[in-house]
């Protein structure tokens, strides 16, 4: 491999010839060989657009001439295009500021830039670590949930609705806590699964409000040492053009240096999907266990052989692999919480494994629920037959008895029944509870649910 000098204010480096990072990036590659997991691109993309309105807000204060924000924005949109990410190889355990993937970000946009371009005093202009870096983890947060999470959630919910309305009119037993429990439709069971998704919908939103305000213009502790007055306000305008999101900044600038109080919620929010996706996913399964010897009240999709001894296998995968998600994301969540306890004084220094759990959590969650709604979902069908056995034989149908003959008379209906292995009728009808007209008066399913 063949090598060039860089240099930085300790002192010489030698760095790859073949790539386009400076002495800082080097440096902090050769001091944190520390695990497999690098700086996650939905943060360097939110570095690029953060760099390039931070260009266009010092053009606009005559701090940088035209030519100078040109080639800057040029670099820039090079990482954009995703031409780059090679370039950024630096781990999530370094600083915990992230200032050495501030500068990654510093010394390849003014290497792709031209020689006139200095990392620190062009590119870096009127900004520190300490306000890019919660400014590029908000932007990446709100670009992953609004690109990936929001997108898959609907049309996951859109498939549940498609299959509500597929199996209108089945009522089928109803159960809570694993037990019999009064009939339901297995239309309203699916609501069920939708409404879920449908709130948590919701409850991403309202959490996106506070990943929008942005730290940028508090430079190196929140006074703005540096940054010409306004400078926030620029640079949060360039980037909801650069984006298409609105961004604006945070008033309280000491507050975003040090606390990361939005972080932990938006990402209770995914939290609170997880725990959703999770029950849903269970459902599935139970539902669909057996063939023989389990609940058998669905069919899914055999995508493939489920076991190297046991031939015709076939096992719920997809609802595996979304409570699987679903435990990474909440153990990402403990993480965070955590994260965020710790910041000091004027600056929080767990971000960037803040940013690598968060980004985490988005992508797995977009993926596993297209994948579950591709894999599973759309290939769901009731089991009629089934769901009617349990229907008829479910002893807690006597709860419509109860009103007519009283809560303890029903409670005798119904044990004496399970007792003799008997239908509710002939236990109804050999404790002379009530008449044969009255109990089929009143054991109608559809006037149940």
């Amino acid at each position: 491999m063949e090598y060039r000098i860089e240099h930085d204010t300790m002192g010489e480096v030698r760095v790859p010839k073949e790539h386009f990072w400076g002495a800082q990036t080097q440096r902090s590659l050769e001091n944190f060989m520390i695990g497999e997991e690098t700086m996650p691109r939905g943060v360097i993309r939110a570095f690029a657009y953060l760099k390039k309105a931070a260009a266009a807000a010092n053009r606009h204060f005559r701090k940088l001439d035209e030519e100078k924000y040109t080639v800057i924005a040029n670099a820039c949109d090079q990482i954009l295009a995703g031409e780059q990410w090679q370039e950024f190889p630096l781990k999530v355990w370094q600083t915990g500021s992230g200032t050495q993937s501030n500068m990654n970000v510093n010394e390849v946009i003014a290497h792709l830039a031209g020689e006139r371009i200095h990392p620190n005093d062009h590119v870096n202009m009127s900004q520190s670590s300490n306000d890019t870096f919660p400014s590029a983890m908000n932007i990446a947060a709100v670009l992953a949930v609004t690109e990936q999470v929001l997108p898959a959630l609907r049309r996951l919910a859109g498939e549940f609705a498609h299959l509500e309305k597929e199996n209108e009119g089945i009522i089928k037993s109803g159960r809570t806590h694993l037990m019999d429990a009064t009939p339901i439709a297995f239309s309203q069971e699916i609501s069920g699964w939708r409404g879920m998704l449908e709130e948590t919908e919701n409850m991403l939103y309202a959490s996106l409000n506070h990943l929008h305000k942005l730290a940028i213009g508090g430079t190196a502790v929140g006074t703005g040492i540096n940054a010409p007055e306004g400078f926030d306000v620029q640079v949060t305008k360039h980037l909801t053009e650069l984006t298409g999101v609105e961004f604006i900044p945070d008033e309280n600038k000491f507050h975003a240096l040090t606390s990361k109080d939005a972080y932990v919620f938006a990402h209770g929010a995914l939290k609170a999907l997880a725990a959703n996706l999770m029950k849903i996913a269970n459902d599935v399964r139970w539902m669909a266990s057996g063939p023989r010897c389990g609940l058998g009240e669905i069919q899914i999709p055999a995508n493939e052989p489920g076991s190297s001894i046991m031939p015709g296998k076939v096992n719920p995968t997809q609802c595996e692999a979304v409570t699987m998600v679903a435990v990474q994301v909440m153990g990402n969540d403990a993480a965070i919480g955590i994260a965020a306890s710790q910041g000091n004084f004027e600056l929080n220094v767990f971000m960037p494994v803040c940013a690598y759990n968060f980004l985490q959590s988005a992508r797995l969650l977009g993926d596993v629920m297209d994948s579950f709604c591709t894999h599973c979902v759309k290939g769901i069908r009731a089991e009629r037959e089934n769901m009617e056995n349990y229907l008829n034989n479910s002893l807690m149908l006597v709860t419509a008895l109860s009103p007519t003959v009283g809560y303890e008379n029903a409670a005798k209906i119904a044990k004496k029944a399970f007792a003799e292995n008997i239908s509710l009728k002939e236990a109804a009808m050999k404790l002379k509870l009530i008449s044969e007209d009255e109990f089929d008066r009143l054991m109608h399913y559809e006037e149940m649910i």
